[in-house]
């Protein structure tokens, strides 16, 4: 069961860093309180996307995937359902948001896939976002891809705007080996502050 956004978004990326990729990108972009167009009416918002350049689904794939009674039976041997999709699809309509799933497995036209979710914040169905620093120390530390990198926006009517790229080589040649206690330590810090951080 996901309990926070964060929950489903680290999901999400695990299923991109186990595809077989070597790039995973991650999006996450957040409005708080801000003004629709045209409109009087606020809105608070969170979306994501994740990217990789894995192995990607055919058609019939992607299907089976967001069926939550499939599972391939490779990641979990003893499970028999595959809830990461179906979890993700169900909490996004039910919030008010929405979902969008790309996927190309032909080996000419490229590989990968790309899923992407959004969230009304305000809505009461909506689960809590969750720890965006743990959430972002999670997926940089997943094993699989050479190079994860996340890009986090979030806007707030006050004017607090908080913007930054982060990169898994960039880290790793920083503070060494990210599995180590004293890079761990480092890096939640780091990316606490790069949270917190306000910039106008």
């Amino acid at each position: 069961m996901h309990f926070t956004l964060t929950d489903l978004i680290a999901d999400i990326t695990q299923n991109g860093a186990e595809s077989g990729a070597d790039l995973v990108e991650l999006d996450i972009n957040e409005t708080v309180d801000l003004l629709k167009p045209g409109s009087s009416e606020k809105k608070s918002e969170l979306r994501f996307s994740v990217k990789d350049n894995g192995k990607g689904m055919t058609p019939p794939e992607l299907e089976r995937a967001k069926d939550p009674f499939v599972t391939d039976g490779v990641k979990h041997p003893h499970r028999k359902v595959g809830l990461g999709l179906p979890f993700l699809i169900q909490t996004a309509e039910q919030s008010g948001g929405g979902w969008k799933i790309e996927s190309v497995k032909e080996p000419d036209a490229g590989h990968g896939t790309v899923v992407s979710a959004w969230f009304d914040l305000g809505n009461v169905d909506t689960p809590p976002i969750g720890d965006i620093p743990g959430l972002l120390r999670t997926a940089l530390l997943l094993n699989g891809p050479v190079e994860m990198v996340i890009r986090r926006v979030r806007d707030a009517p006050d004017g607090k705007h908080i913007e930054y790229e982060v990169r898994k080589t960039e880290l790793a040649e920083a503070l060494g080996d990210l599995e180590d206690v004293q890079s761990l330590i480092l890096l939640g810090k780091y990316l606490e502050s790069l949270e917190s951080s306000d910039e106008t």
